[in-house]
C-alpha cells in the first residue's frame, strides 16, 4: 500500500494529476478540493501527494489528496454502504472537508442530496454511519474555541471554514500581518478576502 507520492507534476486537470517521480509518472484521480490546493501551492516541482489505493479485479486505482485529513474522510465515506471511491470523490469535490463534516454532524440531508449521485437514503445512511465517527474536525474545534488563539490563528479558522486552501490563507495572511496590525479578526478577515 502507498502512503504518498512525492514528485513533480507532470500534468494536472481538476480530475487527475500526474506525479513524476523516479522517471515514473503516477496517474492519481483527485478531488477539486487537492485540485485547488495543489494549484495555489505554486510549487510543482516538489508535490506531496497522499494516496490511497483501491485494488479491482480489472484496475489499479490510485485516489490522491493533498492532505491527510481529506484522505481520512475519503476514507471514513467509503465504508459506507453504496458508496464507493468514485462517489467519495464527488462528494469531496463538491463540499470541502470542513463542509463535509459539518454536513453529517449536524445530519444536514439537504446539503448532501445536493451533491449529485446522493439520494435521500444515501444521505440518511451516510449521516447514521458516520455522524459519530467523524465529531469535529480540527478547523471547527479552532474556530469554536478562539479564546487561546491569536487573531492570526481566528482568521485563518474562520477562511478555511469558508472552503479557502489553508496554504493560500496562509500566504495572504502571513503577507498582511507583514504590511500592518490589525485591531480584530474581523479586518483582517475583510482584507484577507480580497487577495483570495
Amino acid at each position: 500500500m502507498f502512503e504518498f507520492i512525492r514528485g513533480r507534476i507532470s500534468q494536472i486537470t481538476p480530475t487527475f494529476v500526474v506525479v513524476d517521480t523516479g522517471n515514473i509518472g503516477y496517474y492519481i484521480n483527485i478531488t477539486l478540493n487537492t485540485f485547488s490546493s495543489i494549484q495555489s501551492n505554486g510549487n510543482s516541482d516538489d508535490v506531496k501527494i497522499y494516496i490511497h489505493q483501491v485494488i479491482r479485479e480489472d484496475a489499479q486505482l490510485l485516489f490522491g489528496f493533498f492532505d491527510d485529513l481529506e484522505r481520512q474522510l475519503f476514507r471514513q465515506l467509503i465504508t459506507v454502504s453504496g458508496i464507493g471511491p468514485n462517489t467519495a470523490r464527488m462528494m469531496l469535490s463538491s463540499m470541502n472537508p470542513d463542509e463535509l463534516t459539518i454536513a453529517i454532524s449536524s445530519g444536514d440531508v439537504d446539503a448532501l442530496k445536493s451533491i449529485k449521485g446522493i439520494g435521500l437514503k444515501t444521505a440518511q445512511r451516510i449521516i447514521v454511519e458516520l455522524k459519530d465517527k467523524l465529531g469535529t474536525s480540527p478547523a471547527q474545534k479552532e474556530l469554536f474555541a478562539p479564546s487561546h488563539n491569536t487573531i492570526r490563528d481566528e482568521a485563518l479558522s474562520a477562511l478555511v471554514m469558508l472552503g479557502f486552501s489553508k496554504k493560500a490563507v496562509e500566504t495572504v495572511l502571513n503577507k498582511e500581518l507583514k504590511k500592518s496590525t490589525f485591531a480584530n479578526v474581523e479586518d483582517l478577515i475583510k482584507v484577507s478576502l480580497k487577495q483570495l
